[in-house]
């Protein structure tokens, strides 16, 4: 019996020279150490032996199992030190090699020249304020001198919600708010998004964005209007720009006046951009009417001011000579990457 258990040991050295993975490890060690296995056999006929030969032969076999169980553990470990070195060199990482840059978005054109707008202002002592879209309809047209029978509330024109709710067709309704909350001097600057009902084309569209300045304080006058337009739009065009005043109409100015620019494509000679006149219409302004002042608790004997606004998608038009007001629209990224 004793040579058998030596046997079964030189036995089990030899294949595990030859084992080459973990499933063969294991197959090697039910077929030697499980409860059917070789060394467990022979220790099942220990029960023949004498009392003398018991002991000898059970020391012997207790030997073989502690061997071939430290060999098989050390085949284990043998093995799984190859499969992890296998598999540093076959999922090795070329740290050398340039990474992928992210792609990086772009600010919107509209934001773009927003920001800019706002940095100028900004620069010029003013605050910029927001204000709801959602408005009721004293602030977007009472309180701005606008009657019950001006043709802007009708509904073809504003989108209205109920009867006194309504989606704020310009942002003026921030100044009223502003107006009411501050006592003099104020200079804001309010951008936003308004709505009108407009069908969309190259130059219209329902929802679109305006810019509007407001100044009020002691002794402010049309001189102060004209010089903060002359100098904000040098900033933003150029000190090339110049502009002209034309009388008009607005029921929260008086008096009113429609702000025309030098043409940015023939500079003033006359083109088709134009029609001829050498000059393209930018924005409305005018000094604020006595009667908003007062809607707003603001004595127009003491105080006066001056208000201007703008489309954001027009001004963005002129900087970049863009044609169509859909394009700013469309989240086409063949025309946004130009920017």
């Amino acid at each position: 019996m004793k040579q058998a258990l030596e046997k079964i040991e030189l036995a089990a050295k030899a294949e595990l020279e030859k084992i080459s993975d973990s499933a063969e490890l294991e197959n090697l060690r039910v077929k030697f150490l499980g409860k059917k296995g070789e060394l467990t056999a022979i220790m099942k006929q220990m029960a023949a032996l004498s009392a003398e030969e018991r002991p000898i032969i059970g020391q012997i076999a207790n030997s073989v199992r502690s061997d071939i169980e430290a060999a098989v553990t050390k085949k284990a470990a043998e093995l799984k030190a190859e499969a992890s070195k296998r598999k540093l060199i076959e999922e090795r990482l070329d740290v050398t090699l340039p990474g992928k840059a992210p792609k990086l978005g772009k600010l919107h054109p509209m934001d773009v020249v927003m920001h800019e707008i706002e940095d100028i202002f900004i620069g010029m002592g003013f605050d910029v304020v927001s204000g709801p879209e959602v408005e009721y309809d004293y602030y977007n047209f009472e309180a701005l001198n606008i009657p019950p029978d001006h043709p802007a509330r009708d509904t073809q024109d504003t989108f209205f919600i109920t009867d006194n709710i309504l989606l704020r067709s310009q942002t003026s309704s921030v100044q009223v708010h502003v107006m009411e909350d501050r006592k003099p001097p104020i200079r804001i600057l309010s951008p936003g998004r308004v709505y009108r009902s407009d069908a969309i084309d190259a130059t219209h569209s329902p929802i679109f964005h305006q810019i509007e300045c407001l100044v009020v304080d002691k002794g402010i006058t049309m001189a102060n209007l004209v010089d903060t337009l002359n100098m904000f739009l040098k900033r933003l065009y150029g000190e090339d720009a110049k502009i002209r005043l034309r009388p008009h109409h607005f029921p929260f100015t008086e008096p009113s006046a429609e702000v025309d620019i030098v043409c940015f494509n023939c500079g003033g000679k006359g083109c088709s951009m134009c029609k001829g006149e050498g000059y393209v219409e930018l924005l409305g302004a005018g000094m604020v009417h006595p009667k908003v002042l007062a809607n707003c608790g603001i004595d127009p004997e003491v105080y006066s001011g001056f208000a201007f606004g703008l489309g954001l998608e027009r001004v963005t038009m002129g900087k970049y000579g863009i044609n169509d007001l859909r394009l700013l629209y469309e989240n086409d990224l063949r025309f946004l990457e130009q920017f």
